[in-house]
């Protein structure tokens, strides 16, 4: 039996932030919450060991990349490799998985975008913090083959 946060597939997203040396890094991300209409916010839950972590204390800039079936080849890199210890952004340029958007290096054949600005950050309750952003900009590429959390069992990415 499956335990109650994972009987609902939530869709996979990555998160896309830059370095200090303006290199890409990407993450996996399943909690994910749209939490306000006005103005149109969401909430980002993040590990405190990541690059990412570290990436956002000190930007505010970054796009939410709502990832298709066919980005589930790079799950496994952008998800299970710590960008401290893996050049995401070489990986992904290597493989040519990047294309331009609002000035961003983004991953191809995503089915949405979507920029954002860090608000607030809650601190100190369990492994993960609460990033609150604002939407500043969108697009919807496609509604069809949404990863979802049950792709990432079915294919034994997670177990």
């Amino acid at each position: 039996m499956k335990r109650p946060w994972n009987i609902i597939s939530p869709p996979v997203y990555s998160l896309l932030t830059y370095d200090e040396q303006g290199k890409v890094n990407m993450n996996i991300c399943t909690y994910v919450s749209a939490v306000s209409m006005k103005p149109k916010m969401y909430s980002i839950a993040i590990d405190y060991t990541t690059k990412t972590y570290k990436n956002l204390e000190k930007s505010s800039k970054v796009v939410l990349q709502l990832l298709s079936a066919s980005n589930l080849k790079v799950i496994r890199k952008l998800g299970k490799i710590s960008g401290k210890l893996f050049d995401k952004d070489r990986y992904l340029n290597s493989y040519n998985l990047l294309q331009s958007w609002k000035d961003y290096n983004v991953l191809k054949d995503t089915c949405a975008l979507i920029e954002l600005e860090k608000k607030s950050v809650v601190n100190n309750h369990g492994d993960h913090a609460i990033f609150f952003f604002d939407v500043t900009g969108f697009k919807t590429i496609s509604e069809k083959n949404v990863l979802s959390f049950q792709d990432l069992v079915d294919n034994r990415i997670i177990l």
